[in-house]
């Protein structure tokens, strides 16, 4: 397999709650890959489709992938030799939501091969940063370090729906973007499955042509997915599934606020 950027993935995202009650959604959104060492500048893609490091964790001032190294680095992990690759929602229209970005950092020798072996995970991926926004302007990252099968689990350090507490603990699996690109997300609170939510795209070539059609069936970008979020949480409220008050300090993300993600047993 070979990670191509820039990339555009044609995702289905699914979101199913399944405690107290059973609710569930799914919807289409298009997100994008990006090489943080060579960023789209072209018209549409880098001008009207943008990344910009406030949108994401570190300094504003400094570029995303100095950020990401510097705080990776933070918590002992060497990736400035690294290929990092970003799967985000760009800022249109001057509006950015990212319920979650993924960075990938990829083993030079691995990306100098431009390719691996998709069976061997934990050779070709140093570690993953899971970077988790919510609706109030609260961000977290972890920092995994996945099994060959991509997986890990860690406790829930974030507020961010209004119907769960922070508490339980995620079970993550992740797949290197190639053709297919995979995002699997349990929460578990008292042994149980409380929450899931899944992300499955599919790769399409970025040109001129496919990027303006992208803008033009999907307008309010990630407008449109904040909406989305709200609606459904407007429908729980609703049919009366109990509001968690929000801790009144704001989550932004730090070296000491962060988890890091331990390798799960085969």
């Amino acid at each position: 397999m070979v990670i191509v950027t820039p990339a555009l993935y044609r995702t289905e995202i699914g979101h199913i709650r399944r405690r107290p009650w059973h609710h569930g959604f799914r919807y289409q959104h298009p997100m994008w890959l990006v090489d943080l060492a060579n960023m789209p500048r072209g018209a549409l893609l880098g001008r009207l489709l943008r990344f910009e490091a406030r949108d994401h964790l570190g300094d504003p001032a400094h570029p995303i992938r100095d950020n990401v190294v510097r705080w990776v680095g933070g918590h002992g992990i060497d990736v400035s030799g690294d290929r990092i690759v970003m799967l985000a929602n760009p800022r249109t229209l001057g509006y950015v939501f990212n319920p979650i970005t993924v960075y990938w950092c990829i083993r030079p020798d691995v990306a100098a091969d431009h390719g691996f072996d998709e069976t061997a995970f934990d050779d070709a991926v140093r570690c993953i940063v899971a970077e988790v926004h919510n609706t109030y302007g609260g961000r977290h990252c972890y920092l995994l370090t996945p099994d060959a099968s991509g997986r890990a689990s860690v406790d829930k350090a974030l507020y961010v729906s209004p119907f769960n507490p922070v508490d339980g603990s995620y079970e993550m699996r992740f797949t290197v973007p190639a053709q297919l690109v995979h995002v699997g997300i349990i929460l578990r609170r008292d042994g149980q499955v409380a929450f899931n939510a899944t992300l499955n795209g599919y790769r399409s070539p970025v040109t001129t042509l496919t990027t303006l059609r992208t803008l033009l069936h999907y307008p309010l970008g990630a407008l449109r997915v904040m909406t989305l979020i709200r609606y459904q949480g407007v429908r729980l409220f609703l049919r009366g599934l109990p509001v968690v008050r929000r801790p009144t300090a704001p989550d932004r993300t730090t070296p000491e606020d962060s988890q890091i993600l331990i390798r799960s047993k085969p």
